[in-house]
């Protein structure tokens, strides 16, 4: 390279503190969610608030469907982990990645059928679970062509979408704990829950893929 040609490394190359501590936050949460669901459908209590009482009684009423879903979901979750996070890539595992990606995608549009929240909360699972496959297939696409990059970057926005499942979670708390005052029951609120909490996700995770991408394309400048 001649000395007029000077590289000047992104500022956005590295990923900021807090977009780090949002998808940890996000991921603690998720296996959580999953973990709880499992303990409840092993060992159905009748105690407990009777909101509560009546979810986990709508889940294990579709217990198969119910656990195709979620332990493929954790599993795709960790798989995430290793395959974002780390630098090196995740090599041989981005193939169970996709296979269990697409499991979880597929068998969300089944779960959708027993939204509580209706067909508001169904209309924000097939908006965002179609988005999540057609970001899951991409990243396959660029995957099979050996494109790392745009690979990554599919990649990334389909685990920030299947990561929105997390951030629904404060948002229903939100309306658990105002439900005295609003009068709103978990069939009201649920499919706004979902709307908003997949919506953060979304919008987070396209800004930071077009600050990569902005990035990358003024990263190199030539001197005068």
């Amino acid at each position: 390279m001649s000395a007029s040609n000077v590289i000047h490394a992104p500022r956005t190359a590295g990923r900021p503190l807090w977009l780090l501590a949002g998808f940890w936050l996000c991921v603690v949460i998720a296996i959580a969610v999953v973990v709880r669901r499992l303990v409840a459908l092993a060992h159905p209590t009748a105690g407990g608030p009777p909101q509560m009482a009546r979810l986990d009684a709508t889940f294990a009423s579709h217990t198969m469907l119910t656990l195709a879903h979620i332990i493929p979901a954790a599993i795709f979750v960790i798989l995430a982990v290793v395959v974002l996070v780390r630098r090196s890539g995740g090599g041989r595992l981005y193939r169970p990645f996709f296979v269990f990606g697409a499991i979880t995608g597929i068998t969300a549009y089944a779960m959708s059928a027993y939204a509580i929240g209706g067909w508001i909360e169904r209309s924000a699972v097939i908006a965002f679970d179609s988005w999540f496959l057609f970001s899951l297939g991409r990243a396959y696409w660029f995957y099979l062509r050996e494109d790392h990059m745009r690979q990554r970057t599919w990649a990334t926005r389909a685990v920030g979408i299947l990561l929105g499942i997390a951030t629904t979670r404060p948002v229903m708390g939100v309306f658990f704990a105002t439900s005295p005052l609003t009068h709103m029951t978990p069939s009201q609120f649920f499919g706004i829950a979902f709307w908003i909490g997949f919506s953060i996700n979304a919008v987070i995770v396209e800004l930071w893929v077009q600050s990569k991408r902005r990035a990358r394309m003024y990263g190199v400048r030539q001197s005068p």
